[in-house]
């Protein structure tokens, strides 16, 4: 069950941390993005999980990478399991780009199966149709990614791994034509 007090207090966390940004490619506030990775996991959510942990992770799945905001701040604010799988949800910026995913995965193996279900859920979100700007050698490189996540991570969730992989085929007609 989700605590509604957790839940919104990092709502509100999020909404301070991602105030200005926007979904990219979008006018829609970021945080449309971040309330929508806790949708598909809520709705992914099966008795024995963890549901604080994974909702409280999806909420605030960027604020380390994207916002300044520091594991500490999180951890003393949220806990040490929420602070721990943000981080391992969050790219390493001083990996050489091909690197980052790979690391992050490996981190997030090393987490609680609800930090699985939240990148799943990230990614799902993010399989909608890419800014007009990318090139079809980025949108090949964001599906493959979504493919190597699926992979790596799919067994977190029956409802999330067949989700993926859905989007995943469904992302197809964004590869052939700009």
């Amino acid at each position: 069950m989700i605590d509604p007090e957790r839940y919104v207090a990092a709502l509100r966390f999020a909404a301070e941390r991602h105030h200005a940004q926007r979904v990219p490619g979008s006018e829609h506030p970021y945080l449309v993005h971040v309330v929508s990775v806790a949708a598909e996991t809520i709705a992914a959510l099966e008795p024995g999980f963890d549901a604080d942990l994974a909702v409280g992770c999806a909420l605030l799945h960027d604020t380390i990478e994207d916002t300044g905001t520091s594991h500490a701040e999180l951890a003393e604010r949220f806990g040490p399991a929420i602070a721990d799988g943000v981080r391992a949800l969050s790219k390493d910026s001083a990996l050489a780009r091909p690197d980052q995913m790979a690391d992050s995965l490996r981190r997030i193996l090393a987490q609680p199966r609800e930090v699985w279900m939240v990148k799943l859920a990230d990614r799902i979100t993010n399989l909608a149709p890419p800014p007009r700007s990318w090139s079809i050698d980025k949108r090949l490189r964001y599906r493959d990614e979504a493919i190597e996540i699926a992979s790596t991570l799919g067994a977190a969730s029956v409802v999330l791994g067949a989700r993926i992989h859905r989007r995943i085929a469904a992302y197809a007609v964004h590869l052939s034509t700009l």
